[in-house]
C-alpha cells in the first residue's frame, strides 16, 4: 500500500496479430494492451521476464514508460494464457488514477496452524482462494492474510471475517460465501456382505500328493 508501483519499460506495437504477437513472444516480450481514460488504447510489448517476474509477485499496479512519454499508472486487468493455460501470452492494462477507486480481486493467504488439524481426520479445505473488493488504487494490496489459528472441525470462515487492512476498503464478494472450513474424512466401514462373504469361504490348503498317483 502507497509503495512505489514497480516501472516497466515498453515500446510500442505496430503490427498487430496472432502471427506478429508470436513473433514478440519469440524475442522474449510480452504483449499487452494499454486502455481507458477515453484515450486510444495503445498495443505495446513488455520484457517477458521482468513483467512476470512482478505480476508473479502479485503486483497490479504498475507505471509503463513507453519511450519517451512520461510513465502510465496502470492497473493490470486480464491476463490471457496458452491453449495448455500454463504459460502468460498477453496482459492487459487500465490507465488509472492513484486516488480513484477501482474494483479489484485479492489473494487471500491463510495463515497459522488451525487447532480443528489436531484432530485425526480432519482435513482443511479453502473454498475461495481470492475475494472482489471496491478499493482506492493506492492501497491495493498484493494479498491479505486469514488467521485461521482458532478453526476448529466443523467450523467456516466467510467473506465476512476477512480483516480488510484498509478502514476504507469494501468488500464487493458476498459476505456469506465460505472461503474456508475444516472437516473429517470418515473412515470406510468395511461392507458387511462382503465380510460376511469372506468369513464364510473355506480355507484352502495346497493339495498333497496322494498314494494313489502313478508310481514308476
Amino acid at each position: 500500500m502507497n509503495k512505489e508501483s514497480p516501472i516497466l519499460e515498453a515500446t510500442k506495437r505496430d503490427r498487430l496479430g496472432s502471427r506478429y504477437a508470436r513473433r514478440s513472444r519469440e524475442q522474449g516480450q510480452l504483449p499487452g494492451v494499454i486502455y481507458g481514460h477515453k484515450i486510444d488504447p495503445v498495443a505495446i510489448s513488455l520484457n517477458e521476464i521482468d513483467t512476470l517476474k512482478h505480476i508473479a509477485l502479485g503486483e497490479k499496479v504498475f507505471q509503463i514508460k513507453l519511450g519517451d512519454a512520461k510513465p502510465e499508472t496502470v492497473l493490470l486487468k486480464e491476463l490471457q494464457f496458452g491453449y495448455l493455460g500454463d504459460n502468460i501470452i498477453h496482459a492487459d492494462f487500465a490507465r488509472v488514477d492513484l486516488t480513484e477507486r477501482v474494483h479489484t480481486r485479492v489473494h487471500l493467504n491463510f495463515v497459522g496452524e488451525a487447532k480443528g488439524l489436531k484432530r485425526a481426520g480432519s482435513v482443511f479445505i479453502k473454498s475461495m482462494t481470492e475475494v472482489e473488493l471496491d478499493v482506492q488504487v493506492s492501497n491495493i494490496v498484493d494479498h491479505i492474510d486469514v488467521d485461521i489459528t482458532d478453526l476448529d472441525v466443523g467450523e467456516s470462515l466467510h467473506a465476512s471475517d476477512v480483516q480488510l487492512p484498509v478502514s476504507t476498503m469494501k468488500l464487493m464478494t458476498d459476505p456469506d460465501s465460505i472461503i474456508a472450513q475444516i472437516t473429517t474424512v470418515a473412515e470406510e466401514e468395511p461392507d458387511e456382505a462382503s465380510t460376511a462373504e469372506a468369513a464364510a469361504a473355506p480355507e484352502v490348503l495346497t493339495e498333497r500328493k496322494g498314494d494313489d498317483e502313478d508310481k514308476d
